[in-house]
């Protein structure tokens, strides 16, 4: 393991101080561990379209909303190559919550939950991509 030495001014320092504590971190090190490996991640995945990735895209939906169920449902299983496993969950009586999760190149990956979030009826939606690599 290597050792680091950094300078940073106050300000930076004493809120990199909260930030650990906040999220609960043991120590500095690992707190920079962290942001370090998301930061190269996130540049893994812009620089390398192809980059193998697991990703998790959760939406909301109107369930009244005509046939959109059953498209949803069929892009899952057109993209079964992508498409892991999804859970279902009943949150009021008009609005279903799905969580899908996804794995296959980051660019596959991201097309499929654009496509998703762009049909008529859902309201909200995010995709998050973690690299695996």
């Amino acid at each position: 393991m290597q050792r680091l030495t950094i300078s940073i001014d106050d300000n930076l320092a004493a809120d990199f101080e909260v930030l650990i504590e906040q999220r609960g971190y043991e120590n500095r090190s690992e707190a920079f561990r962290d942001m370090v490996r998301r930061e190269l991640g996130e540049q893994t995945l812009q620089l390398s379209p192809q980059a193998a990735c697991a990703a998790t895209l959760t939406y909301v939906y109107d369930h009244h909303e005509r046939t959109l169920a059953a498209r949803l449902t069929d892009k899952q299983h057109n993209h079964h190559e992508l498409t892991v496993s999804s859970m279902h969950a009943h949150l009021a009586h008009d609005l279903c919550m799905e969580t899908v999760i996804l794995k296959g190149p980051a660019d596959e990956v991201r097309h499929f939950a654009e496509s998703m979030l762009a049909q008529r009826g859902v309201r909200h939606g995010h995709l998050h991509l973690v690299p695996l690599g």
